[in-house]
């Protein structure tokens, strides 16, 4: 079979009429009747029912144009995908990163540096999933997911652990228990009339306790300063907090317990993902999970 033909027959159906389809092809409108007909010789079947004004598709007709379109769209993809890969990855890709992953930039210099004609955009924000499609190409989420279309990967845990500085806990004294972290002030990410609650795993499984809020704000690099300065026992990214104890800024507070979260690389459910943002969505579970990976037993250490 003539796949020209096939095609021909696509746009003639899609037009309406054989004088449209001419049109739009900058053809004789006899070259394209008689490109259907030696189709329809070729098949032994009758496609379309003819009148002065318009084409009408016969059962077998339709039969056939509803898998020929399918697959012709196939192979234009398949065309595509070849040519992208051919050429060297270039253009934008849209990143959606959790606020608290501020370093992630040295990740992105890796890749960066092995694709000079590829830009990264990033914004910050903990609503990643919600904008993918639309907004962002990529989004790193943690924690639960809703129920969408998108082709989530998951690379790891994202851990929180609890903090002060130095000269709080020396003013406040060190909670021995997760019970005495009531009667200190906490640094939250969001209260309901300035209390939270926290729940942390640790030696005797799953615990809570409800703390009362001395300031809330949602960008973990705030809640870190905040900690810092000594305003309060904090629930931080271990990224963030870890940092600050190498620093000696921060203290680990009640160091075997913890809260993790699950980390995700979502895309969207599209069949076609331009190469760019493959490249990058690769480069981020592998490295996220190297990330987690080693995170993991740092803490376990």
């Amino acid at each position: 079979m003539d796949l020209n033909r096939a095609a021909t027959f696509i746009r003639v159906v899609e037009a309406g009429n054989f004088t449209r389809a001419a049109e739009a092809l900058n053809l004789p409108t006899s070259s394209i009747s008689r490109s259907v007909s030696k189709l329809e010789d070729d098949l032994g079947i009758t496609l379309l029912e003819r009148t002065t004004r318009r084409v009408a598709l016969t059962e077998a007709g339709r039969a056939f144009f509803e898998r020929a379109r399918e697959a012709l769209a196939g192979l234009e993809e398949a065309n595509s995908l070849a040519l992208d890969a051919a050429k060297e990855a270039h253009g934008v890709v849209r990143v959606a990163v959790p606020v608290e992953m501020t370093n992630i930039g040295t990740l992105f210099a890796q890749f960066l540096e092995q694709h000079p004609r590829i830009r990264a955009e990033l914004t910050f924000t903990n609503r990643g999933a919600e904008l993918v499609g639309d907004l962002v190409d990529i989004a790193v989420a943690a924690g639960r997911l809703p129920d969408s279309s998108l082709v989530t990967r998951r690379v790891g845990n994202a851990t929180h652990k609890l903090y002060a500085s130095p000269a709080y806990l020396a003013r406040r004294g060190t909670p021995r228990t997760i019970a005495d972290l009531a009667k200190h002030d906490a640094i939250v990410d969001r209260a309901i009339g300035g209390e939270a609650r926290w729940e942390l795993v640790g030696p005797r499984g799953s615990e809570h306790v409800d703390v009362r809020a001395r300031i809330v704000g949602d960008a973990a690099p705030f809640l870190a300063d905040a900690t810092r300065a000594g305003l309060g026992i904090a629930m931080l990214h271990s990224w963030y907090g870890d940092a600050g104890v190498r620093e000696e800024a921060l203290v680990p507070v009640l160091p075997r317990f913890s809260s993790e979260t699950a980390l995700h690389v979502l895309t969207h459910g599209s069949r076609h993902l331009p190469r760019r943002v493959m490249l990058v969505r690769d480069f981020l579970v592998e490295r996220l999970a190297r990330v987690c990976t080693e995170h993991g037993k740092l803490n376990a250490a």
